[in-house]
């Protein structure tokens, strides 16, 4: 399945495996990586030494490509990347910030750089600063998100059409299904962050990915946007939050409910309650726990029955 992503990052198959906070750690990263497909460290929760011990770890466990996602707007950024820089990582997904900031200096050092955006108007301008590709996430994703709320569905072709460089589609794939359907709107591959938090390697809390199997449609939702948009499966805290919404509260009685720590609490420590459970939409089609290998193989199975599926179409 050869491509410009295979191309680009020199893995089998048009996957990457999300680096997300709490989750993709190098245990996760590494049995991705060892699956054919990238696996990406989740800069945004370690701090910079920690970092540095998953990167080595991951380079033991595996001799294919990796990379880290990094968040720009997380302290300790510089010694972040310096750190990525002296570890000879040679893939870095930016995200949450200017691409202008970092992407010449990590080109200047021969890494590979692909921004995440939410819209044309900032793939347009992670182009213009220079990135290798892009990852377009739509609405539907888990995590810190887009104003905008434009999805999926409706992204990927707009930006498909504005844009040279290579289209990495994210937000709402976790079958070889939607990630056919992502491909022929014209993503060159796919980003997928939900379906692993539910893997046997990641480093989220057991109790955190039983509640992602449990979920049902619609038992996620987009908040906080005057701090930064967050997907939340609704609990304790979310309920909390839309009660402060109803009374009118400010920015800064959010951001003091919000206080520090709470996606640990809820993804690392496994908080139900009051901890924060950063999940895509599409943890309602997620409905068991597997290794990351059976999770790639499946992937590939459905896309390829997914493609026959459309050839059989008669109309």
């Amino acid at each position: 399945m050869g491509n410009r992503i295979t191309t680009l990052f020199q893995i089998e198959h048009p996957i990457v495996q999300a680096g997300m906070i709490w989750a993709s750690g190098w245990r996760l990263a590494a049995a991705a990586s060892n699956s054919g497909i990238l696996g990406l460290l989740g800069a945004g929760s370690m701090y910079p030494e920690v970092l540095r011990e998953h990167i080595r770890k991951c380079k033991k466990a595996t001799d294919r490509p990796f990379g880290v996602n990094v968040p720009m707007l997380y302290p300790n950024i510089e010694e972040i990347m310096d750190i990525i820089a002296e570890e000879g990582i040679k893939i870095v997904f930016t995200s949450a910030g200017n691409p202008n900031t970092w992407t010449p200096w990590l080109k200047a050092r021969g890494i590979t750089v692909v921004h995440v955006v939410s819209s044309v108007k900032f793939a347009l301008k992670a182009q213009e600063a220079g990135v290798d590709a892009v990852v377009a996430e739509g609405f539907e994703a888990g995590g810190h998100n887009g104003r905008e709320e434009t999805t999926t569905l409706a992204l990927i072709p707009m930006v498909k059409e504005q844009i040279r460089i290579p289209l990495i589609a994210a937000g709402g794939i976790a079958n070889g299904q939607a990630m056919l359907a992502t491909m022929v709107l014209g993503a060159d591959g796919v980003q997928i962050g939900s379906r692993f938090v539910a893997s046997e390697e990641a480093s989220s809390h057991p109790n955190f990915k039983n509640s992602v199997v449990a979920a049902k449609e619609g038992e996620t939702q987009l908040t906080l946007k005057e701090l930064a948009p967050v997907r939340l499966l609704k609990n304790k805290f979310y309920n909390e939050i839309q009660a402060l919404y109803k009374t009118g509260a400010t920015v800064d009685e959010l951001k003091a409910h919000l206080g520090r720590g709470r996606a640990k609490k809820g993804m690392f420590e496994g908080d139900l309650e009051d901890g924060e459970l950063e999940i895509g939409q599409v943890a309602g089609l997620i409905h068991d726990i597997k290794p990351v290998s059976q999770i790639v193989a499946d992937l590939l199975r459905e896309f390829e029955q997914a493609k026959n599926t459309v050839r059989d179409f008669s109309w």
